[in-house]
C-alpha cells in the first residue's frame, strides 16, 4: 500500500500541475471552452457567461497549488478532499459532455493533449480511482521539509501563477499549441492526405411493418424492407482524419477569398471574432500601423465574425484603411487570442503573431 500511496501521490500531483500549467499558458481559450459550458445549449448556465475568464483563473491556479500541496504533502487533509472533489467536479462535466455529445473536447490540457469526450472521463475516473487510494492510505503521505518551506514553496507557486496569468493575458500564450502558431502554413494545415481515415457511419432505418416499428442497421445501404419508412438515424463509429485547419475561410458577400489572399507574398491580418468584445481603442494605434505595413508592401486585411454593417462603421470612426472580411467566430478565436490580434504572413506562412499591446513589436 505504501510504495501504491507513493505512485498515486506522484502521479496525481505531476498531473494536476501539468493541466493546470497548460491552461495557464492559455487562460482566454479556456475561458472559451467554459463559455461553451455554460451556453444555453450545454448548462444553459448562461448567468455565469460573465465569470467565464475569473472561473476559468481561479480553477487553473487550484490545480497547481492542489498538485503542489501533494507533492509536498502539505495541509494532506485539504489538499486531498479538494482533489477528490475537484474530480468529481469534472468526471460530471465530461461524463455530461460524452454521453450527451455536448462538448467535442473537454479542454483538459487545453490544446496540448486533445481527448475525446470519452477519453477525457476515462482520465477523471482513472484520476478518481487514484485520489481515492490516497485518501484511504493518507497516514503513507508524509511531509518533506520543514513546515515553513512548505509554506513558502506553496506561496511561491502561487505568485508565479499570478504573474504568469497576468503576462499571458495581456500578451499571448508563451507556447503556442494551436495549428495557427508562427511558422505554420494555413494552407497545409487545411491538406486532406491521401490516405486519410475516412469516417464510418452505421445508419439505423425505421420502417412501419404490419403495424409495428422495424430497425435495420446497414453501414449505409438502403436496405430491402417491405414496409414503410419512417426515419433513419446516423452514427459515426469511426472518426476520419480531420485536418488541423478546417472551416477556415476570408469572405466578403459569400465568395471564398482565402485561397488569393494565403497566396499574397505580404498579407498582414487584423483579427477581431467579435467587435462588441473588441478593445477598440487599439483600432487608433491600427489606423497609423496599417499605413506603414503598406508601405512595406504588405496587403492589410480586417477578419472578424461581425456583421458588414458593424464593420463598416467601425473603419468609417477610426478612418482605418482598409476592408473587413468575415470568418467565423470559432475560427479566428483560435487563430489569436487577443481580440483585436495581428499577424503577418508570408504566402500563408504566419511569420508574426501578436497581442493588441504588442503592436510595436512588429517589424516590417
Amino acid at each position: 500500500m505504501k510504495y501504491l500511496v507513493g505512485f498515486s501521490r506522484l502521479f496525481v500531483g505531476f498531473l494536476f500541475i501539468f493541466s493546470g500549467f497548460v491552461k495557464l499558458n492559455d487562460p482566454v481559450g479556456f475561458t472559451f471552452k467554459l463559455e461553451e459550458y455554460f451556453s444555453e445549449a450545454v448548462l444553459n448556465l448562461t448567468f455565469l457567461l460573465p465569470y467565464a475568464l475569473g472561473f476559468a483563473l481561479l480553477v487553473v491556479v487550484l490545480e497547481i497549488l492542489l498538485g503542489v500541496m501533494l507533492l509536498l504533502g502539505f495541509r494532506i487533509r485539504f489538499t486531498l478532499w479538494s482533489l477528490f472533489l475537484m474530480i468529481v467536479f469534472f468526471g460530471f462535466l465530461t461524463f455530461y459532455s460524452a454521453y450527451f455529445n455536448k462538448v467535442t473536447d473537454c479542454g483538459c490540457f487545453g490544446d496540448a493533449v486533445n481527448l475525446s469526450p470519452w477519453g477525457s472521463f476515462t482520465k477523471d475516473m482513472v484520476l478518481l480511482v487514484f485520489i481515492v487510494i490516497l485518501i484511504l492510505g493518507k497516514r503513507f503521505i508524509k511531509p518533506i521539509f520543514g513546515p515553513n518551506s512548505r509554506r513558502v514553496i506553496t506561496a511561491l507557486a502561487l505568485v508565479f501563477c499570478v504573474l504568469f496569468a497576468y503576462h499571458v493575458l495581456n500578451h499571448l500564450p508563451v507556447i503556442d499549441y494551436r495549428p495557427y502558431k508562427i511558422g505554420a502554413n494555413i494552407q497545409e494545415g487545411m491538406v486532406m492526405p491521401e490516405d486519410a481515415q475516412k469516417p464510418v457511419f452505421e445508419y439505423a432505418w425505421k420502417f412501419n411493418v404490419n403495424e409495428e416499428e422495424e430497425v435495420v442497421v446497414t453501414n449505409g445501404d438502403y436496405p430491402s424492407v417491405d414496409g414503410e419508412f419512417i426515419d433513419v438515424e446516423t452514427t459515426e463509429i469511426v472518426k476520419g482524419y480531420e485536418p488541423p485547419i478546417h472551416d477556415f475561410t476570408i469572405e466578403q458577400e459569400g465568395v471564398d477569398y482565402a485561397p488569393e489572399l494565403l497566396a499574397e507574398p505580404k498579407l498582414m491580418m487584423i483579427i477581431s471574432y467579435n467587435l462588441d468584445n473588441s478593445d477598440l481603442e487599439a483600432f487608433t494605434a491600427l489606423a497609423q500601423l496599417i499605413p506603414k505595413a503598406k508601405d512595406k508592401g504588405y496587403k492589410v486585411i480586417g477578419m472578424s465574425a461581425s456583421s458588414p454593417e458593424e464593420t463598416a462603421a467601425l473603419i468609417k470612426k477610426y478612418n482605418l484603411d482598409t476592408e473587413f472580411y468575415f470568418t467565423d467566430e470559432t475560427a479566428l478565436k483560435t487563430v489569436v487570442r487577443s481580440n483585436p490580434g495581428l499577424l503577418t504572413l508570408e504566402k500563408g506562412t504566419i511569420t508574426q503573431k501578436v497581442h493588441f499591446n504588442d503592436m510595436d513589436d512588429l517589424v516590417f
